[in-house]
């Protein structure tokens, strides 16, 4: 692709994440990328976004987009239980792919869109882009630099906070119905982290309880909705390293707050805790008893840099990356650990893994 030339982007979802961290960040990319057409459910919306942010064209069915609009690659923002659909029906389209998470509803579909994606050189570039924020290669750095010594266990949290969500703008009942629940939602977040830093996993071990039914929306275009609870809410995942360490990853919809740090890796020497949602919290590192803040450089001045995931996409395209950090066989991986979760709440054992990435 020329790297002079714009990359041309479709969007398609137009919800709550694209309003909230997508759309508010793409002009920091406008130099070498921009949005051509959206694609939303509902018509009223999306053609409100485009107007917002002026994209040209809006559709409200991607197949029309992707055989009307002259685009490079699509931004998949829709509910989770639609990536594999959306994402292998772009692909046969000879569209480049961002993917939200989590990239398939199981592992069996993970591999097809990896086939299909080497088949016709394409990129899929999948989300959470946990390995490019900037905390997370902070923290790699201070790996690499044996900061704090063999590490031997970790633990990451995914706290997607009790519902109901004040300010949520969009239908939240797909985060809770079958093929959703906190461990695709937020526990990708740390499965992610602890992975791509620790390694692949071997095994897992997983037990997972319902803390509520049902809740009832309380604002927003929703307000009176009740949303059922089908999915397991609260989840204790137990990972077992090929390299030797364990690591645990809580993820719910059922506590409201905490002290700790989302991801802490514990050495012998010393602990990185860190954010791994907020990319301008400090890194926190602890020596010899005492915790000092490591300031992360950082573009965004709140909250997820989701954008950047995006932003890798554009870099691929454009040239100057060969391969995608945020790739398919990593995003692959962690299906498989939340299947094999599933299995073990299933049957009370560890389930053993056969990827790699």
């Amino acid at each position: 692709m020329n790297s002079m030339q714009k990359i041309r982007l479709a969007l398609l979802g137009c919800g709550d994440v694209a309003q909230r961290d997508y759309l508010p960040e793409f002009h920091r990319l406008a130099a070498r990328a921009e949005i051509v057409a959206v694609c939303g459910r509902g018509e009223t919306r999306a053609r409100q976004t485009a107007e917002r942010y002026s994209i040209p064209k809006v559709y409200t069915d991607y197949t029309r987009m992707l055989a009307d609009a002259d685009v490079d690659a699509v931004i998949n923002l829709l509910p989770m239980q639609l990536h594999y659909e959306s994402t292998l029906t772009c692909l046969q389209a000879g569209k480049h792919v961002y993917t939200e998470k989590t990239v398939a509803g199981q592992l069996d579909q993970a591999q097809r869109l990896q086939q299909v994606a080497d088949a016709r050189g394409l990129t899929l570039v999948c989300a959470p882009c946990c390995m490019v924020w900037p905390q997370i290669m902070l923290a790699r750095q201070l790996l690499q630099q044996d900061a704090i010594g063999a590490i031997h266990s970790a633990r990451g949290l995914g706290h997607g906070g009790v519902p109901p969500w004040s300010g949520f703008t969009s239908d939240p009942a797909p985060f809770f119905a079958e093929g959703g629940g906190p461990q695709r939602d937020m526990g990708v977040y740390p499965l992610h982290a602890l992975t791509g830093l620790l390694g692949a996993v071997r095994s897992v071990l997983a037990i997972a309880i319902k803390a509520q039914d049902d809740f009832v929306i309380t604002d927003g275009p929703f307000n009176g909705q009740r949303v059922p609870i089908v999915e397991h809410d609260t989840w204790l995942i137990l990972l077992e390293h090929e390299a030797g360490p364990i690591s645990t990853v809580e993820a719910n919809n059922s506590v409201q707050a905490t002290h700790a740090a989302q991801l802490e890796l514990f050495g012998l020497r010393g602990t990185l805790a860190l954010n791994l949602i907020d990319g301008t919290a400090p890194v926190q590192l602890s020596e010899g008893g005492r915790w000092r803040d490591l300031p992360v450089p950082h573009a965004r001045e709140s909250g997820p840099d989701h954008i950047l995931g995006v932003a890798h996409l554009v870099d691929c395209l454009g040239g100057q990356l060969s391969t995608p950090v945020l790739n398919i066989a990593h995003a692959a991986h962690v299906v498989e650990i939340l299947d094999a979760a599933a299995q073990s709440v299933r049957e009370g054992r560890k389930i053993a893994l056969v990827t790699r990435f």
